[in-house]
């Protein structure tokens, strides 16, 4: 991790990270989706660095003005939400262990077949 970064690097990196926040409240969408291509593609983040730097990114409170807008509206179920937590919370440990142990070319790969099959299906229902 670079100690100094560039001013136009911290431009993009914001502006990814808002174009992942916005498509979120907009489509439900996690970070991946966006963000993981985006600093692969436009920063030539490697794969692992990519997943890891999101992952970082959701620590803070994740969405919570957006949340907060869908709960005032009545379109939050808590108890689902804190239930997908917990599970999201031992996934993402076990998820984490396992990519971690792959090769960056794998788990590239796996990463865009992931999303092939995901825009397939959307595609054709």
């Amino acid at each position: 991790m670079k100690k100094n970064m560039d001013i136009s690097v911290v431009i993009i990196l914001i502006f990814i990270g808002l174009l992942g926040g916005i498509l979120s409240g907009i489509f439900g969408i996690g970070g991946g989706t966006i963000l993981v291509p985006a600093l692969i593609f436009i920063l030539g983040y490697s794969q692992h660095m990519a997943q890891g730097t999101t992952l970082g990114m959701l620590l803070p409170p994740v969405g919570i003005l957006a949340v907060w807008a869908y709960y005032k509206k009545g379109l939050i179920d808590l108890r689902a939400s804190m239930l997908l937590a917990l599970g999201f919370i031992i996934g993402s440990l076990i998820g984490a262990k396992i990519a971690v142990a792959l090769p960056q070319n794998i788990l590239r790969k796996l990463f865009a077949l992931f999303l092939l099959i995901i825009a397939i299906r959307m595609f054709f229902k």
